[in-house]
């Protein structure tokens, strides 16, 4: 088993704590997935031969950026993903409500 953590930015509420949670959860490979608010951080552990890649598109997807905080499948940094654009969508408030 592999742990990667993940620098998140745009996470602003818990809502976007569970959009996060269910985005890394659904990667092929991913066992456990904890997401820290307050510091705009998620780890998530399984066997993640991906070195990262899935796990920032499916971010991507959500519209939030990620880049690897801390890997210890590949050490390199990966970025990908536009700013979580829904903030300024819903009128300049969470992305949520």
């Amino acid at each position: 088993m592999n742990t990667l953590e993940l620098k998140i930015e745009g996470m602003t509420c818990g809502k976007c704590v569970k959009h996060v949670k269910q985005a890394l959860g659904a990667v092929p490979g991913v066992d456990h997935v904890e997401v820290d608010l307050a510091n705009g951080r998620a780890r998530v552990d399984g066997d993640l031969q991906v070195r990262g890649e899935l796990l920032i598109a499916a971010l991507a997807k959500e519209d939030y950026t990620a880049t690897i905080a801390t890997d210890v499948v590949s050490e390199q940094p990966i970025q990908s993903g536009a700013f979580h654009s829904r903030q300024t969508t819903k009128g300049g408030g969470c992305c949520c409500g």
